[in-house]
Protein backbone atom coordinates (compact mmCIF):
# COMPACT_ATOMS: atom_id res chain seq x y z
CA UNK A 1 0.00 0.00 0.00
CA UNK A 2 2.08 3.40 -0.99
CA UNK A 3 2.64 5.34 1.65
CA UNK A 4 0.16 8.96 1.72
CA UNK A 5 2.27 10.86 3.85
CA UNK A 6 3.67 14.08 2.87
CA UNK A 7 7.62 14.21 2.99
CA UNK A 8 9.52 17.33 4.09
CA UNK A 9 13.00 17.77 3.11
CA UNK A 10 15.45 19.81 5.15
CA UNK A 11 18.32 19.03 3.18
CA UNK A 12 19.78 22.38 2.43
CA UNK A 13 19.82 24.21 -1.12
CA UNK A 14 21.55 22.58 -3.62
CA UNK A 15 25.12 24.18 -3.96
CA UNK A 16 25.10 25.46 0.04
CA UNK A 17 28.45 24.41 1.48
CA UNK A 18 28.20 23.02 4.96
CA UNK A 19 30.37 25.51 5.83
CA UNK A 20 28.61 28.74 4.98
CA UNK A 21 25.51 26.60 6.74
CA UNK A 22 27.99 26.94 10.19
CA UNK A 23 28.80 30.65 9.35
CA UNK A 24 25.30 31.11 9.10
CA UNK A 25 24.42 29.23 12.71
CA UNK A 26 27.30 31.21 14.10
CA UNK A 27 26.00 34.91 13.58
CA UNK A 28 22.58 33.89 14.42
CA UNK A 29 23.84 32.45 17.69
CA UNK A 30 25.85 36.15 18.17
CA UNK A 31 22.92 37.94 17.37
CA UNK A 32 20.05 36.42 19.82
CA UNK A 33 21.61 37.90 23.20
CA UNK A 34 21.76 41.90 21.82
CA UNK A 35 18.21 41.76 20.37
CA UNK A 36 17.74 40.34 24.11
CA UNK A 37 19.57 43.17 25.74
CA UNK A 38 17.80 45.66 23.82
CA UNK A 39 14.24 44.42 24.65
CA UNK A 40 15.02 44.03 28.33
CA UNK A 41 16.45 47.74 28.79
CA UNK A 42 13.20 49.35 27.02
CA UNK A 43 10.77 47.73 29.36
CA UNK A 44 12.94 48.60 32.70
CA UNK A 45 12.10 52.29 30.73
CA UNK A 46 7.84 51.61 31.28
CA UNK A 47 6.51 53.00 34.47
CA UNK A 48 5.46 50.17 36.92
CA UNK A 49 2.13 49.06 36.60
CA UNK A 50 -0.42 46.80 38.73
CA UNK A 51 0.31 43.55 37.97
CA UNK A 52 -2.42 42.08 35.55
CA UNK A 53 -3.38 38.62 34.29
CA UNK A 54 -1.46 38.61 31.30
CA UNK A 55 -3.66 35.67 30.15
CA UNK A 56 -6.48 38.45 29.71
CA UNK A 57 -4.61 41.75 28.92
CA UNK A 58 -4.97 43.46 25.90
CA UNK A 59 -3.66 46.55 24.93
CA UNK A 60 -5.22 50.05 26.67
CA UNK A 61 -6.78 51.60 23.41
CA UNK A 62 -8.56 48.06 22.81
CA UNK A 63 -10.07 47.52 26.39
CA UNK A 64 -11.61 50.93 26.41
CA UNK A 65 -13.50 50.13 22.69
CA UNK A 66 -14.52 46.74 23.88
CA UNK A 67 -17.41 46.28 25.77
CA UNK A 68 -18.57 44.63 29.11
CA UNK A 69 -20.67 44.93 31.91
CA UNK A 70 -18.40 47.69 33.68
CA UNK A 71 -18.04 49.34 30.17
CA UNK A 72 -20.82 49.88 28.31
CA UNK A 73 -21.11 51.23 24.96
CA UNK A 74 -23.26 54.43 25.23
CA UNK A 75 -24.66 56.16 22.48
CA UNK A 76 -23.67 59.33 21.52
CA UNK A 77 -27.15 61.09 22.82
CA UNK A 78 -26.46 64.33 19.76
CA UNK A 79 -27.24 61.77 16.83
CA UNK A 80 -30.54 61.02 16.65
CA UNK A 81 -31.84 57.80 15.36
CA UNK A 82 -32.31 56.80 12.35
CA UNK A 83 -35.93 57.61 11.29
CA UNK A 84 -36.17 55.24 8.45
CA UNK A 85 -35.87 55.45 4.28
CA UNK A 86 -36.18 59.06 2.49
CA UNK A 87 -38.07 59.53 -0.79
CA UNK A 88 -38.11 62.51 -3.07
CA UNK A 89 -41.00 62.08 -5.21
CA UNK A 90 -41.31 64.37 -8.39
CA UNK A 91 -44.86 65.20 -9.17
CA UNK A 92 -46.44 64.66 -12.42
CA UNK A 93 -49.94 65.43 -14.29
CA UNK A 94 -52.71 65.02 -12.15
CA UNK A 95 -50.73 63.37 -9.36
CA UNK A 96 -52.61 64.19 -6.09
CA UNK A 97 -51.50 63.54 -2.01
CA UNK A 98 -53.73 60.37 -2.09
CA UNK A 99 -52.29 58.84 -5.06
CA UNK A 100 -48.67 59.04 -4.18
CA UNK A 101 -49.35 58.04 -0.56
CA UNK A 102 -50.83 54.82 -2.43
CA UNK A 103 -48.60 54.74 -4.98
CA UNK A 104 -45.61 54.72 -2.14
CA UNK A 105 -47.69 52.48 0.23
CA UNK A 106 -47.23 54.92 2.97
CA UNK A 107 -50.44 55.40 5.38
CA UNK A 108 -52.93 56.85 4.29
CA UNK A 109 -54.18 57.84 8.44
CA UNK A 110 -51.07 59.70 8.23
CA UNK A 111 -51.87 61.75 5.03
CA UNK A 112 -54.94 62.64 6.59
CA UNK A 113 -53.46 63.80 10.15
CA UNK A 114 -50.69 66.10 8.35
CA UNK A 115 -53.46 67.61 6.02
CA UNK A 116 -55.43 68.19 9.48
CA UNK A 117 -52.68 70.01 10.77
CA UNK A 118 -53.16 73.90 10.55
CA UNK A 119 -51.82 75.91 7.62
CA UNK A 120 -50.80 72.71 6.04
CA UNK A 121 -53.70 71.51 3.98
CA UNK A 122 -53.51 74.75 1.60
CA UNK A 123 -50.20 74.77 0.78
CA UNK A 124 -50.12 70.65 0.04
CA UNK A 125 -53.26 70.24 -1.83
CA UNK A 126 -52.27 72.35 -4.79
CA UNK A 127 -49.66 70.40 -6.49
CA UNK A 128 -48.16 71.68 -9.63
CA UNK A 129 -46.08 69.19 -12.15
CA UNK A 130 -42.22 69.24 -11.56
CA UNK A 131 -42.75 69.42 -7.58
CA UNK A 132 -40.70 67.73 -5.27
CA UNK A 133 -42.07 66.38 -2.39
CA UNK A 134 -39.43 64.44 0.41
CA UNK A 135 -40.55 61.88 2.37
CA UNK A 136 -39.15 59.86 5.17
CA UNK A 137 -40.61 57.14 6.56
CA UNK A 138 -40.57 53.69 7.88
CA UNK A 139 -43.02 50.86 6.73
CA UNK A 140 -45.67 52.89 6.17
CA UNK A 141 -45.51 55.33 9.05
CA UNK A 142 -44.21 58.69 7.92
CA UNK A 143 -42.22 60.33 9.96
CA UNK A 144 -41.71 63.68 8.20
CA UNK A 145 -42.61 66.07 4.73
CA UNK A 146 -40.96 68.70 3.20
CA UNK A 147 -42.16 70.76 0.12
CA UNK A 148 -41.05 73.82 -1.10
CA UNK A 149 -43.78 75.95 -1.11
CA UNK A 150 -42.20 79.63 -2.77
CA UNK A 151 -38.35 80.31 -3.73
CA UNK A 152 -38.36 81.72 -0.08
CA UNK A 153 -39.74 79.19 2.15
CA UNK A 154 -39.85 75.50 2.68
CA UNK A 155 -43.31 73.71 4.72
CA UNK A 156 -41.57 71.23 7.28
CA UNK A 157 -44.12 68.84 8.54
CA UNK A 158 -42.98 66.60 11.36
CA UNK A 159 -43.78 63.68 14.03
CA UNK A 160 -43.70 64.04 17.38
CA UNK A 161 -44.64 62.26 20.47
CA UNK A 162 -48.25 63.84 20.34
CA UNK A 163 -48.57 63.67 16.58
CA UNK A 164 -47.95 66.04 13.45
CA UNK A 165 -46.25 69.49 13.82
CA UNK A 166 -45.37 71.97 11.40
CA UNK A 167 -43.55 75.01 10.38
CA UNK A 168 -42.48 77.04 7.44
CA UNK A 169 -38.33 77.35 7.32
CA UNK A 170 -37.71 80.55 5.46
CA UNK A 171 -34.88 79.97 2.58
CA UNK A 172 -33.56 83.18 1.49
CA UNK A 173 -32.69 84.25 -1.98
CA UNK A 174 -30.17 86.06 -3.31
CA UNK A 175 -30.62 87.80 -6.33
CA UNK A 176 -27.99 89.02 -8.46
CA UNK A 177 -27.68 90.94 -12.06
CA UNK A 178 -26.77 89.34 -14.75
CA UNK A 179 -25.99 91.10 -18.62
CA UNK A 180 -26.70 89.06 -22.00
CA UNK A 181 -25.88 90.30 -25.47
CA UNK A 182 -26.83 89.12 -28.91
CA UNK A 183 -26.60 89.63 -32.36
CA UNK A 184 -29.02 87.69 -34.60
CA UNK A 185 -27.47 85.60 -37.45
CA UNK A 186 -30.07 83.52 -38.51
CA UNK A 187 -33.09 83.85 -35.36
CA UNK A 188 -34.09 85.34 -32.43
CA UNK A 189 -33.80 81.85 -31.06
CA UNK A 190 -30.52 80.85 -31.89
CA UNK A 191 -29.50 84.18 -30.85
CA UNK A 192 -30.84 83.89 -27.68
CA UNK A 193 -29.26 80.31 -27.40
CA UNK A 194 -26.13 81.18 -27.94
CA UNK A 195 -25.83 84.32 -25.42
CA UNK A 196 -26.65 81.84 -23.00
CA UNK A 197 -30.75 83.14 -22.62
CA UNK A 198 -33.59 80.87 -22.37
CA UNK A 199 -36.58 80.59 -24.21
CA UNK A 200 -39.28 81.74 -21.42
CA UNK A 201 -36.92 84.99 -21.57
CA UNK A 202 -36.94 85.47 -25.47
CA UNK A 203 -40.62 84.79 -25.79
CA UNK A 204 -41.16 87.74 -22.56
CA UNK A 205 -38.89 90.16 -24.44
CA UNK A 206 -40.82 89.87 -27.86
CA UNK A 207 -44.00 89.56 -26.93
CA UNK A 208 -44.39 91.64 -23.27
CA UNK A 209 -41.81 93.70 -23.63
CA UNK A 210 -41.13 94.75 -27.41
CA UNK A 211 -44.29 92.83 -28.82
CA UNK A 212 -46.18 96.09 -28.70
CA UNK A 213 -43.27 98.03 -31.01
CA UNK A 214 -42.17 95.28 -33.36
CA UNK A 215 -43.65 92.30 -35.24
CA UNK A 216 -41.06 89.99 -34.15
CA UNK A 217 -42.11 87.16 -36.76
CA UNK A 218 -41.79 89.65 -39.83
CA UNK A 219 -39.77 91.95 -39.25
CA UNK A 220 -36.53 90.75 -37.26
CA UNK A 221 -33.41 90.46 -39.65
CA UNK A 222 -29.82 89.49 -39.64
CA UNK A 223 -27.65 92.09 -37.71
CA UNK A 224 -30.25 93.38 -35.19
CA UNK A 225 -29.36 92.97 -32.02
CA UNK A 226 -30.02 93.08 -28.16
CA UNK A 227 -29.02 93.18 -24.36
CA UNK A 228 -30.65 92.41 -21.62
CA UNK A 229 -30.03 93.40 -17.74
CA UNK A 230 -32.17 90.20 -15.87
CA UNK A 231 -32.09 88.57 -12.51
CA UNK A 232 -30.39 85.26 -12.03
CA UNK A 233 -31.39 83.61 -8.27
CA UNK A 234 -29.20 81.75 -6.16
CA UNK A 235 -30.03 80.11 -2.95
CA UNK A 236 -26.97 79.06 -0.28
CA UNK A 237 -24.76 80.39 -3.70
CA UNK A 238 -25.98 77.63 -5.80
CA UNK A 239 -27.65 79.52 -8.73
CA UNK A 240 -31.26 77.83 -8.90
CA UNK A 241 -32.44 79.97 -11.46
CA UNK A 242 -33.44 83.61 -13.75
CA UNK A 243 -36.39 85.93 -12.49
CA UNK A 244 -37.46 89.12 -14.68
CA UNK A 245 -35.94 91.21 -17.00
CA UNK A 246 -34.89 94.30 -15.68
CA UNK A 247 -34.28 96.27 -18.71
CA UNK A 248 -33.55 95.73 -22.22
CA UNK A 249 -32.35 97.27 -25.41
CA UNK A 250 -33.46 96.26 -29.24
CA UNK A 251 -32.35 97.11 -32.35
CA UNK A 252 -33.94 96.56 -35.05
CA UNK A 253 -33.35 97.93 -38.65
CA UNK A 254 -31.24 100.56 -37.52
CA UNK A 255 -33.61 102.11 -34.60
CA UNK A 256 -32.76 101.59 -31.02
CA UNK A 257 -35.95 100.46 -28.65
CA UNK A 258 -35.64 100.47 -24.77
CA UNK A 259 -37.93 99.42 -22.18
CA UNK A 260 -36.98 99.33 -17.73
CA UNK A 261 -39.41 97.62 -15.38
CA UNK A 262 -40.40 99.50 -12.87
CA UNK A 263 -42.35 98.46 -9.41
CA UNK A 264 -43.52 101.98 -7.44
CA UNK A 265 -42.11 102.21 -3.91
CA UNK A 266 -46.27 101.74 -2.81
CA UNK A 267 -47.05 98.56 -5.09
CA UNK A 268 -49.33 100.47 -7.72
CA UNK A 269 -47.60 100.49 -10.86
CA UNK A 270 -45.73 97.21 -12.41
CA UNK A 271 -44.94 97.53 -15.85
CA UNK A 272 -42.18 98.16 -18.73
CA UNK A 273 -41.75 101.88 -19.51
CA UNK A 274 -39.72 103.45 -22.38
CA UNK A 275 -37.42 105.81 -21.74
CA UNK A 276 -39.82 109.07 -21.70
CA UNK A 277 -42.24 107.20 -18.94
CA UNK A 278 -44.86 105.65 -21.65
CA UNK A 279 -45.71 101.81 -21.03
CA UNK A 280 -44.61 99.62 -23.45
CA UNK A 281 -48.01 98.20 -23.73
CA UNK A 282 -50.15 99.79 -25.88
CA UNK A 283 -54.13 99.39 -26.40
CA UNK A 284 -53.71 96.55 -28.75
CA UNK A 285 -51.10 93.76 -29.56
CA UNK A 286 -48.98 94.22 -32.54
CA UNK A 287 -49.57 90.10 -33.20
CA UNK A 288 -52.28 87.87 -31.05
CA UNK A 289 -50.23 84.75 -30.76
CA UNK A 290 -46.65 84.25 -29.67
CA UNK A 291 -43.68 84.81 -31.63
CA UNK A 292 -44.60 82.45 -34.86
CA UNK A 293 -43.64 83.23 -38.39
CA UNK A 294 -46.48 84.91 -41.22
CA UNK A 295 -47.39 82.98 -44.06
CA UNK A 296 -48.90 85.11 -45.82
CA UNK A 297 -49.32 89.09 -45.70
CA UNK A 298 -51.89 91.86 -46.34
CA UNK A 299 -52.22 92.57 -49.62
CA UNK A 300 -55.14 93.68 -52.01
CA UNK A 301 -53.79 91.72 -55.31
CA UNK A 302 -52.80 87.74 -54.05
CA UNK A 303 -53.10 84.50 -55.76
CA UNK A 304 -55.59 82.79 -53.48
CA UNK A 305 -54.37 79.56 -52.79
CA UNK A 306 -57.59 77.84 -53.39
CA UNK A 307 -59.37 79.39 -55.70
CA UNK A 308 -56.62 80.30 -57.62
CA UNK A 309 -57.55 83.56 -58.78
CA UNK A 310 -56.62 87.29 -57.67
CA UNK A 311 -58.19 88.96 -54.71
CA UNK A 312 -57.34 90.95 -52.16
CA UNK A 313 -56.25 89.23 -48.77
CA UNK A 314 -57.27 92.29 -45.93
CA UNK A 315 -55.44 90.35 -42.95
CA UNK A 316 -52.74 89.14 -41.89
CA UNK A 317 -51.84 85.21 -42.11
CA UNK A 318 -49.52 83.45 -38.95
CA UNK A 319 -48.56 79.99 -39.56
CA UNK A 320 -48.66 78.01 -36.20
CA UNK A 321 -49.02 74.36 -35.13
CA UNK A 322 -52.98 73.47 -34.70
CA UNK A 323 -54.24 74.46 -30.79
CA UNK A 324 -51.69 77.42 -30.54
CA UNK A 325 -53.20 80.04 -27.92
CA UNK A 326 -54.66 83.20 -30.13
CA UNK A 327 -54.66 86.44 -27.55
CA UNK A 328 -57.53 89.07 -27.89
CA UNK A 329 -55.03 91.84 -29.24
CA UNK A 330 -57.18 94.41 -26.88
CA UNK A 331 -59.69 94.98 -24.21
CA UNK A 332 -63.20 94.88 -25.83
CA UNK A 333 -66.24 92.84 -26.12
CA UNK A 334 -67.17 89.73 -28.30
CA UNK A 335 -69.86 90.38 -31.00
CA UNK A 336 -69.43 87.20 -32.95
CA UNK A 337 -68.65 83.59 -32.21
CA UNK A 338 -69.17 80.67 -34.98
CA UNK A 339 -68.82 79.88 -38.25
CA UNK A 340 -68.55 82.65 -41.52
CA UNK A 341 -68.23 81.14 -44.43
CA UNK A 342 -64.27 80.61 -45.92
CA UNK A 343 -63.07 81.78 -42.29
CA UNK A 344 -64.12 78.85 -40.33
CA UNK A 345 -64.80 78.90 -36.85
CA UNK A 346 -64.22 82.84 -35.91
CA UNK A 347 -64.43 85.41 -33.21
CA UNK A 348 -64.89 89.00 -34.03
CA UNK A 349 -64.06 91.61 -31.26
CA UNK A 350 -65.52 95.23 -30.66
CA UNK A 351 -62.82 97.35 -29.11
CA UNK A 352 -64.73 100.94 -29.22
CA UNK A 353 -64.01 103.93 -31.21
CA UNK A 354 -64.57 102.10 -35.00
CA UNK A 355 -61.79 99.34 -34.01
CA UNK A 356 -62.28 95.73 -34.24
CA UNK A 357 -60.82 92.69 -35.17
CA UNK A 358 -61.27 88.98 -36.52
CA UNK A 359 -59.61 86.28 -35.94
CA UNK A 360 -60.22 82.80 -38.44
CA UNK A 361 -59.97 79.53 -39.10
CA UNK A 362 -59.70 78.85 -35.11
CA UNK A 363 -59.80 74.58 -34.64
CA UNK A 364 -61.82 75.70 -31.49
CA UNK A 365 -63.26 78.34 -28.70
CA UNK A 366 -61.83 79.31 -25.35
CA UNK A 367 -64.47 77.52 -22.92
CA UNK A 368 -67.12 79.50 -22.65
CA UNK A 369 -66.12 81.95 -25.11
CA UNK A 370 -69.60 83.86 -25.73
CA UNK A 371 -71.05 86.96 -27.60
CA UNK A 372 -71.84 89.76 -25.55
CA UNK A 373 -68.68 88.96 -23.09
CA UNK A 374 -65.69 91.37 -22.23
CA UNK A 375 -62.59 90.63 -22.41
CA UNK A 376 -58.99 91.87 -21.58
CA UNK A 377 -56.10 91.97 -23.63
CA UNK A 378 -54.14 88.85 -24.03
CA UNK A 379 -57.12 86.58 -22.69
CA UNK A 380 -57.16 83.33 -24.66
CA UNK A 381 -60.63 83.66 -26.97
CA UNK A 382 -59.43 80.06 -29.20
CA UNK A 383 -57.18 78.09 -30.72
CA UNK A 384 -55.08 77.85 -34.39
CA UNK A 385 -56.85 75.71 -37.04
CA UNK A 386 -57.38 74.77 -40.23
CA UNK A 387 -61.44 75.07 -40.16
CA UNK A 388 -62.90 77.09 -43.61
CA UNK A 389 -60.52 77.52 -47.43
CA UNK A 390 -57.21 77.13 -45.46
CA UNK A 391 -54.47 75.13 -46.53
CA UNK A 392 -52.52 74.07 -43.48
CA UNK A 393 -53.14 75.51 -39.63
CA UNK A 394 -52.60 79.20 -39.12
CA UNK A 395 -54.59 82.42 -37.77
CA UNK A 396 -56.09 84.94 -40.30
CA UNK A 397 -56.30 88.11 -38.34
CA UNK A 398 -58.01 91.24 -39.50
CA UNK A 399 -57.97 94.85 -38.03
CA UNK A 400 -60.94 97.26 -38.94
CA UNK A 401 -61.28 100.36 -38.79
CA UNK A 402 -65.07 101.72 -39.41
CA UNK A 403 -65.38 98.75 -41.34
CA UNK A 404 -62.16 99.52 -43.47
CA UNK A 405 -59.31 97.11 -43.33
CA UNK A 406 -56.41 98.24 -42.01
CA UNK A 407 -52.78 96.56 -42.61
CA UNK A 408 -52.16 95.10 -39.15
CA UNK A 409 -48.77 95.21 -39.03
CA UNK A 410 -48.54 98.87 -40.12
CA UNK A 411 -51.64 100.71 -38.59
CA UNK A 412 -50.78 103.25 -36.24
CA UNK A 413 -51.82 101.71 -32.91
CA UNK A 414 -53.32 104.31 -30.12
CA UNK A 415 -50.41 105.37 -27.98
CA UNK A 416 -49.72 104.68 -24.42
CA UNK A 417 -51.01 107.27 -21.64
CA UNK A 418 -47.72 108.48 -20.10
CA UNK A 419 -46.92 107.45 -16.46
CA UNK A 420 -48.88 109.88 -13.68
CA UNK A 421 -47.09 113.02 -12.76
CA UNK A 422 -47.36 111.09 -9.01
CA UNK A 423 -44.83 108.73 -10.03
CA UNK A 424 -42.29 110.46 -12.57
CA UNK A 425 -39.76 111.45 -10.41
CA UNK A 426 -39.28 108.20 -8.76
CA UNK A 427 -39.13 106.44 -12.55
CA UNK A 428 -37.13 108.67 -13.73
CA UNK A 429 -34.44 107.96 -11.19
CA UNK A 430 -34.73 104.33 -11.23
CA UNK A 431 -35.06 104.23 -15.08
CA UNK A 432 -31.83 106.39 -14.93
CA UNK A 433 -29.88 103.85 -12.99
CA UNK A 434 -31.13 101.00 -15.36
CA UNK A 435 -30.64 103.16 -18.58
CA UNK A 436 -27.10 103.95 -17.62
CA UNK A 437 -26.03 100.12 -16.79
CA UNK A 438 -27.36 99.42 -20.09
CA UNK A 439 -25.12 101.68 -21.89
CA UNK A 440 -22.27 100.45 -20.11
CA UNK A 441 -22.75 96.45 -20.58
CA UNK A 442 -23.26 97.68 -24.09
CA UNK A 443 -20.71 100.09 -24.35
CA UNK A 444 -17.98 97.29 -22.99
CA UNK A 445 -19.29 94.61 -25.54
CA UNK A 446 -19.17 96.62 -28.52
CA UNK A 447 -15.89 97.76 -27.21
CA UNK A 448 -14.39 94.59 -26.90
CA UNK A 449 -15.71 93.92 -30.72
CA UNK A 450 -13.85 96.47 -31.86
CA UNK A 451 -10.88 96.08 -29.96
CA UNK A 452 -11.08 92.08 -31.62
CA UNK A 453 -11.07 93.47 -34.60
CA UNK A 454 -7.97 93.68 -36.69
CA UNK A 455 -6.72 96.69 -38.24
CA UNK A 456 -7.12 96.57 -42.21
CA UNK A 457 -4.06 97.07 -43.81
Amino acid sequence: MPDSRIAFDYKTRSGESSAATHARWFITGIMLPVVGGLLAYMLAKEPVSAPTDRSTSTPSGIAAALPTLENPIIPDPTVPPPLGDTIEFVVRRNDTLDRIFRQLELSLNDLASIRDVPGVRERLDQLRPGDTIKLTHEESAVHALSRRISDTEVLSVTRSETGFAAEVIATPVEIRTAHAHGIIDSSLFVAARAAGVNAEMIMQLANEIFGWKIDFALEIQPGDRFDILYEQKYRNGEYIGDGRILGADFTNDGTLYRAVYFRSADGTITDYFAPDGRSMHRQFLRAPLDFTRISSTFSLARLHPILNTIRAHKGVDYAAPTGTVIKVAGEGRVSFVGIKGGYGKVVIVEHGAGISTLYGHMSRFAKGLRVGQRVNQADTIGYVGMTGAATGPHLHYEYRINGVHQNPRTVKLPDAAPISAQYLEEFQTRAGTMLAELDKTRDGVVGAASSATPAAP
